[in-house]
């Protein structure tokens, strides 16, 4: 870990909190944004004194069930774990947690369901923290389905770049996609969960192309973007792409497409049996 970067991650984020977030007063006499120290040491149940030494840097090596407690008086999202996971070069996500992690979620909301079928037909799909489809609306069924992206049961991104054959026609950019799966599936996964172990270890098995990427230390997972695909109906595509976390679930992200071009959106709103227009370039 290089120079206090933990500390100062940890005293951003604890400023970053309201005290009504957490169900403290406001009061008038707050000389600093967000929580104090005194406020997050009784949240997370260890002392003032061993905070400060952390956020000054004095101590970089907080113990699991520490870091755990200082989690969940953070309140800290998808992307902000991620980060610290980063920050502290951990090589395992389950040390970033004191007891086992749950199996990877397969089920999503009502709610997000119903916004998949608002979103129509924009590409859009749901996945868990370890790359499997959830759900998705019928633009993705027909931008991805003739790829075989959707023929696993369940469909999982990282499987389908690293195993189908058909990926690498369909992605022109194939290993910038495949880095960002295999960073996203090691940020996801955890040794003390079979689920994603099993997925880890299948993929390890094809070959270097999945290992050497996984043995990389992890960054933030990118969350805009732009991807290029080859479609067997309509051609190359020009997409963009904005992941989205969606909130108290285990790590869902809802990623949707858009045409970055007009040739792009001309494209898709024939796969769609549009008219011209429906699907705008951004």
């Amino acid at each position: 870990m290089r120079d206090n970067q933990f500390g100062d991650f940890l005293r951003s984020r604890r400023e970053a909190v309201r005290p009504q977030d957490v169900g403290l007063p406001t009061g008038p006499r707050r000389r600093t944004p967000g929580l104090r120290r005194s406020e997050l040491a009784t949240l997370a149940g260890i002392s003032v004194e061993y905070l400060t030494r952390l956020e000054q840097g004095r101590d970089r090596r907080p113990s699991a069930e520490v870091l755990g407690a200082l989690l969940r008086a953070l309140r800290l999202s998808a992307a902000d774990r991620e980060q610290l996971w980063v920050i502290l070069g951990y090589n395992k996500p389950s040390e970033l947690c004191p007891s086992a992690p749950e199996p990877p979620a397969q089920q999503v909301r009502p709610g997000v369901r119903a916004i998949l079928d608002r979103l129509e037909p924009t590409p859009a799909l749901v996945v868990n923290r370890i790359g499997d489809v959830l759900a998705h609306t019928t633009g993705y069924q027909r931008l991805a389905g003739p790829l075989g992206v959707l023929d696993g049961t369940p469909p999982n991104l990282a499987r389908y770049l690293f195993t189908d054959p058909r990926a690498r026609d369909a992605h022109p950019d194939w290993t910038l996609l495949a880095d960002a799966q295999a960073n996203a599936l090691k940020l996801g996964s955890h040794e003390h969960d079979p689920h994603s172990m099993q997925l880890v270890a299948e993929l390890s098995a094809v070959g270097t192309e999945f290992t050497d990427r996984f043995r990389r230390t992890p960054t933030p997972v990118t969350r805009s973007g732009s991807e290029r695909w080859v479609h067997p109906e309509v051609g190359e595509l020009l997409l963009n792409f904005e992941a989205m976390d969606l909130a108290d679930l285990d790590a869902q992200r809802l990623l949707a497409y858009v045409p970055a071009d007009e040739t792009t959106a001309k494209a898709l709103d024939r796969l769609n049996g549009r008219q011209p227009g429906a699907l705008r370039a951004v």
